[in-house]
């Protein structure tokens, strides 16, 4: 009897019970067992073979020490790697492995290092993508601010927000400050992190911003318009209030922020305290609406306003620290 597949063998037995064979003679015939036969009376197609879970490893409980390692080992100098044996002595000492040889401990390092370099070098690029398409204008870190420059903004308070949960969440952040005590540093830094943490983000002043739509919508364009904003997790609005918009720039930002109320964030330096508003919206039910989706659960930090570029500039470092 030639081997046949599951099908074929399904096919067979069912032909053999439309020609009267007998259940147990055709168990015989192709040495299955009843159920096999069962199965082939009950369906054309056999169903999926079952899938057994691995078997546990008695390295299994040790991976995810070696994986912390070898990761830390990447971003180290060469010379001071970690090698199997060290690793493996490690494991005896820190973590009181010993029912697993070296060998095996050996084996998975071979096989993982690579893996762990590839995994890294794809997380870079897509990290460079990101930043990349943000569209800063310049490249801004919060390692690079000097928190001691500014008193008036709390560490702790931008540290969390870097954590990026305000972004997974869908709120806004409100930078607001007088020129040069480092709002749009922060916003930059901010942003990064975000696009670090595989966000997508976009950088744009508000004027450009309110430029566009304006243009979008005398070309009957403007649904495509604030549609391509609809995708981006982070909208990082800067400069507002340092042009005057008009009523109608106004409408059409406020109908982007209602685009992505409560559903994406929205980040946005001012050079005006909220209470002075009025002068970038002089209309005040449109006033109201657009304050109300840019604070709505969101955080406000207020950088004062004592100069950060200036005190920079003071101790001899470079002046072009953003708003």
């Amino acid at each position: 009897m030639p081997d046949l597949s599951r099908v074929e063998l399904y096919a067979a037995i069912r032909q053999d019970l439309r020609a009267g064979l007998s259940k147990r003679a055709i168990e015989r015939k192709y040495g299955v067992g009843w159920r096999t036969v069962a199965r082939a009376t009950e369906s054309v197609l056999p169903g999926p073979r079952k899938e057994y879970s691995p078997r546990p490893q008695k390295l299994d409980p040790y991976k995810p020490f070696i994986d912390d390692v070898l990761r830390a080992d990447l971003n180290g100098p060469p010379r001071q790697r970690h090698t199997a044996t060290r690793i493996y002595q490690r494991l005896v000492t820190e973590r009181g492995m010993a029912d697993v040889s070296y060998q095996r401990v050996s084996a998975y390092i071979r096989e993982r290092r690579p893996q762990l370099r590839t995994e890294q070098l794809t997380a870079r690029r897509r990290t460079e993508r990101l930043v990349g398409a943000a569209g800063f204008p310049r490249a801004k870190t919060l390692e690079g601010f000097d928190f001691a420059a500014n008193p008036s903004i709390d560490p702790a308070v931008v540290h969390t927000l870097a954590e990026c949960d305000w972004v997974r969440q869908g709120r806004p952040l409100c930078l607001i400050g007088d020129a040069g005590t480092g709002k749009s540093h922060l916003l930059i830094a901010l942003g990064t992190e975000a696009a670090r943490a595989g966000y997508r983000v976009r950088y744009i002043l508000a004027a450009g911003l309110v430029n566009k739509l304006v243009e979008a919508a005398d070309g009957q364009r403007l649904s495509r318009a604030i549609g391509r904003y609809r995708g981006i997790d982070l909208l990082c609005i800067d400069e507002l209030g340092y042009t005057e918009l008009g009523r109608r720039g106004a409408e059409l930002l406020f109908q982007v922020l209602t685009e992505r109320e409560e559903k994406k964030s929205v980040a946005i330096v001012a050079n005006r305290g909220i209470a002075n508003w009025s002068e970038i919206f002089p209309d005040a039910r449109l006033r109201a609406a657009i304050i109300d989706r840019l604070t709505f659960g969101g955080t406000i930090v207020e950088t004062g306003a004592q100069s950060y570029r200036r005190a920079h500039s003071r101790a001899g470092e470079p002046t072009d620290t953003p708003r």
